[in-house]
């Protein structure tokens, strides 16, 4: 069994973070070990409080991880700050498996989930991770990205990793898509699902990225990864559950069952 590791921080409504990464790697049948960087009183409507882990506890869980497990894939999730930020970059830039970075910044309830001035050194862990998968806020803010401004790719075609731009509402054929985008340097791959009007989408964003880490940690492709990982959200959101006063959260065996994923 494939062993993959998290390293986000937690959410107490277990709809996001380190929670919903687990259920997603359980989905997927990949063993899902866990670093933790943050714990949040959170549910859906939104986080009304934080307690940051210290940057020497953080590395003392993953010298713990990688102690004992041969990791095959690792996502990253919600780091918070600059300490934890230049500490977790020195840990990774030696090491030579596919990472996945989530660059949270704020919440689909709209909590800020990363300090103001530690939004700049995110970039300093690019070099070394895999594939970024901010939305369009997220875009906006680190790379000055708009959808539909051309000059604006300039700054994804040189970044020194790949990119993913989730979910822009497209109409396409009279209906209307959920789509995603890859960039690898000037190549672009689109993912399209059906757009959901639906208030269940919390925690979407961390299932997505790990998704992707735990497909990639079975072998396949980028493209490959994106595309179950596009299928399964969708699916997860098609059944999500009626839980929660906020955003809602969303059904990760059930979308895992109906992906057939376990055949893996």
């Amino acid at each position: 069994m494939k062993v993959v590791l998290t390293i986000a921080g937690s959410d107490s409504g277990g709809g996001a973070g380190i929670q919903a990464d687990l259920k997603t790697f359980e989905a997927y049948g990949v063993f899902g070990a866990s670093v933790l960087t943050v714990l949040t009183a959170q549910n859906t409507k939104g986080v009304t409080d934080i307690f940051e882990v210290s940057p020497a506890f953080i590395k003392a869980q993953l010298d713990a991880v990688f102690d004992d497990y041969e990791v095959s894939a690792i996502k990253i999730g919600m780091l918070y700050q600059n300490d934890i930020i230049d500490m977790l970059r020195e840990y990774i830039k030696e090491l030579d498996i596919p990472i996945i970075f989530d660059p949270v910044c704020i919440s689909k309830a709209g909590s800020k989930l990363l300090q103001d001035d530690a939004i700049e050194n995110l970039k300093s862990l690019f070099p070394f991770v895999t594939l970024i998968t901010p939305n369009l806020h997220e875009a906006h803010e680190l790379l000055g990205y708009k959808f539909g401004h051309t000059q604006s790719l300039q700054t994804i075609f040189n970044l020194p990793c790949a990119v993913v731009i989730k979910n822009h509402v497209q109409e396409i054929n009279t209906h209307f898509r959920s789509v995603d985008t890859l960039y690898i340097g000037r190549e672009k791959y689109v993912f399209d699902t059906p757009y959901r009007e639906t208030t269940s989408t919390h925690g979407t964003g961390c299932s997505f990225s790990s998704a992707i880490t735990a497909n990639l940690a079975l072998g396949k492709t980028l493209q490959e990864s994106l595309a179950e990982a596009k299928k399964f959200i969708y699916l997860a959101i098609k059944n999500a559950p009626d839980i929660g006063h906020g955003k809602g959260v969303i059904a990760h065996k059930v979308g895992g069952e109906i992906c057939h994923i376990k055949k893996n």
